[in-house]
């Protein structure tokens, strides 16, 4: 049995990625949330003192904690080859997609940064390096959509792209981030996905504050709307 490690479902986007992974797939494990800024944040197993962290008890009883997200969807890969896409062309192309938006897209991190259940106005904030951003996961969704002819990135089936991808359709929404037409129709095919849904609403239901978050979410622009429970 896996144990996933993550924080608030509102703010951290990298727990998102393996959840959504795990969960989309069928792959059994056991969640537990720590709040950012919690006591018991040193219960997580990473090295980094980061999430996501996944561990595995081995058959000796003893534990592997593999960190970070892609580190753990490469993980995952070894027992699971559901994880990325069969055909080699896509899975090459999703690999590849998958990496740029592990390491890239800076602005849109900074500027946007994840918060699930707000509504932000981040014109003002629009910068031509979001705005770059923006356009190449654009071009970069309707590659996928075209190449290989799925309702996902990578083909007819969800894998380990459309789960790195999955924060960004969030972040679209909250800052009405204005795509292509099928651009526009991928992001809301993934938050429309069940085990979306479900983040979503956990997400709404936290009560938990972190201020550091909060505070990039007041930077990044007038608040038009707040979904969340009342913390």
């Amino acid at each position: 049995m896996y144990t996933l490690y993550i924080a608030n479902k509102n703010y951290s986007s990298w727990s998102l990625r393996p959840w959504l992974l795990m969960k989309q797939l069928d792959i059994p494990f056991e969640e537990i949330l720590i709040p950012f800024g919690s006591a018991d944040w040193d219960k997580n197993p990473s090295p980094t003192g980061q999430v996501p962290c996944l561990s595995e008890k081995q058959a000796d009883g003893s534990f592997i904690s593999v960190w970070d997200s892609l580190g753990i969807t490469e993980y995952l890969a070894d027992n699971h080859p559901q994880i990325w896409p069969q055909d080699k062309k896509a899975r090459a192309w999703a690999r590849c997609a998958t990496a740029e938006m592990h390491s890239g897209f800076h602005s849109l991190r900074s500027i946007c940064t994840n918060n699930i259940g707000l509504r932000i106005d981040v014109s003002a904030q629009t910068t031509p390096a979001l705005q770059k951003d923006i356009s190449r996961i654009d071009q970069l969704w309707n590659e996928g959509l075209d190449a290989f002819g799925g309702s996902f990135l990578a083909g007819t089936e969800f894998s380990a792209v459309d789960a790195f991808f999955a924060p960004v359709a969030f972040r679209f929404q909250t800052y009405g981030i204005r795509l292509s037409d099928k651009a526009t129709a991928y992001a809301a095919h993934l938050r429309d996905l069940p085990v979306m849904q479900d983040w979503y609403a956990a997400s709404l239901a936290e009560v938990w504050r972190d201020e550091a978050h909060e505070v990039e979410a007041r930077n990044a622009g007038p608040w038009l709307q707040d979904l969340r429970a009342a913390g």
